[in-house]
């Protein structure tokens, strides 16, 4: 027997020699399969180590058990909660005067973005918490013994409640066509139904004081420059009064006009005089009548300067009411600014007048209000909580959290 053959390892597993006695005799029947077998080397059984099983461990109490846990707490324990849906919108509501209507260019209705947004955030505010609850009593609603998550729980303080309300009503707000829809939870469908309702109800008063302030503040606005006008108007109407009182002239550019058109009327006669006797001198120098064109020409050039004496007494005694400083001249330019103010205060006056009355008809012509388009729901089914959606994202969220601490667990290991 060849002794290569027989080697065996240190197991007692027979091994293959590479020396040419190992070679199987070609021509002894079933040489060859002998030998294959005994050069093929044995698969080693794969066996578990200590770290499998920790591995396996940590599944179970960080995926299997919490999630087993929560779900026999939402089919068991979480109370059913029922949907009420109520949908509305702000709308304006304009109607024009007889002459828009006539002309076809009245708006009828439309909507309003800013009233819009401000109710959005009023549904979720503090405020609305405490106007509904003055309503309906929304610890009772909300409090339900044995259920420590989905209910309220035994902290009843407003903020709590709000908070708590942010979770049980939600807000669904379309910006583009102004649509508002709302969403409220309940134990019970009648309670979900009389809170949508009562937030309708509390949403239209919001939007009808909305309505209301605006009204007023137009009004405001309008009476307070009304007001202002009427005292300015009063005021320069005053000082006219003040100047014609102190210099006792009711127009001074009148008085002017007046005196010059009594000299204008005396030269253009003295004019005429002095035609006449031209045409007499000429044609007969000893006429009698001359004589008494000259006392009519010395008549009428005494007069003029009497009048124009008046107009220069007129102007210095103007100037001694005013100490000297100031002549006629200065009075007409103090007069003029005077009218001119008067005028301006009342074109100002009768603008604001027309302001007020044109902002009294538009509050009146125009009115917000809140349009149902869907009414509060009743439901006949409870929809929430939804344990199946609830349920899977906890073992979702439970499986990624234990595959990255698996995977850091590892990584740690393997850099030893």
């Amino acid at each position: 027997m060849n002794r290569a053959a027989g080697a065996t390892s240190a197991d007692g597993t027979p091994t293959a020699n590479t020396g040419p006695a190992a070679q199987p005799d070609q021509t002894a029947p079933g040489g060859g399969a002998q030998a294959a077998a005994v050069q093929a080397p044995r698969p080693s059984a794969a066996r578990a180590k200590p770290r499998h099983y920790l591995l396996i461990l940590s599944f179970v109490l960080w995926v299997i058990v919490p999630a087993a846990l929560a779900g026999g707490y939402l089919y068991t324990i979480a109370k059913d909660q029922y949907a009420s849906r109520v949908g509305f919108s702000v709308r304006t509501e304009e109607i024009g005067s007889a002459v828009e209507l006539l002309g076809g260019i009245t708006e009828l209705s439309g909507s309003s973005s800013s009233d819009t947004d401000i109710l959005f955030e009023y549904i979720q505010s503090q405020q609305m918490v405490r106007a509904i609850n003055e309503e309906i009593p929304l610890r009772d609603v909300y409090a339900r013994p044995g259920d420590p998550i989905f209910t309220l729980g035994e902290d009843a303080r407003i903020e709590a409640l709000w908070n708590y309300w942010q979770n049980m009503v939600s807000v669904f707000y379309d910006r583009g066509s102004g649509l508002i829809e709302v969403r409220v939870l309940a134990f019970e469908a009648e309670d979900a139904q009389r809170i949508a309702s009562e937030i309708f109800d509390q949403s239209s008063q919001m939007i009808n004081q909305l309505s209301t302030i605006a009204r007023a503040d137009a009004m405001r606005y309008a009476e307070e420059e009304l007001t202002r006008s009427e005292d300015r108007l009063r005021e320069a109407r005053q000082q006219t009064t003040a100047f014609r009182n102190r210099t006792g002239i009711i127009d001074p550019q009148a008085d002017i006009q007046n005196q010059m058109g009594v000299v204008n009327a005396l030269q253009q006669r003295l004019a005429e005089a002095l035609v006449e006797r031209r045409q007499i001198l000429d044609s007969n120098s000893s006429d009698p009548r001359l004589a008494d064109i000259d006392r009519r020409v010395e008549a009428i050039r005494s007069q003029i300067s009497s009048e124009k004496s008046q107009l220069a007494q007129s102007d210095s005694e103007a100037a001694t009411a005013e100490g000297g400083e100031q002549s006629y001249s200065r009075l007409l330019e103090e007069f003029e600014a005077l009218a001119a103010d008067q005028e301006f205060a009342e074109r100002a006056y009768l603008s604001a007048r027309a302001a007020r009355d044109a902002a009294l008809a538009e509050a009146q012509r125009q009115s917000r209000y809140l349009a149902s388009y869907v009414d509060p729901t009743l439901a006949e089914t409870a929809e929430f909580p939804r344990r199946g959606v609830l349920l899977g994202m906890i073992f979702a969220f439970l499986l990624v959290t234990w595959t990255i601490g698996t995977m850091i667990f590892y990584s740690l290991r393997d850099r030893r």
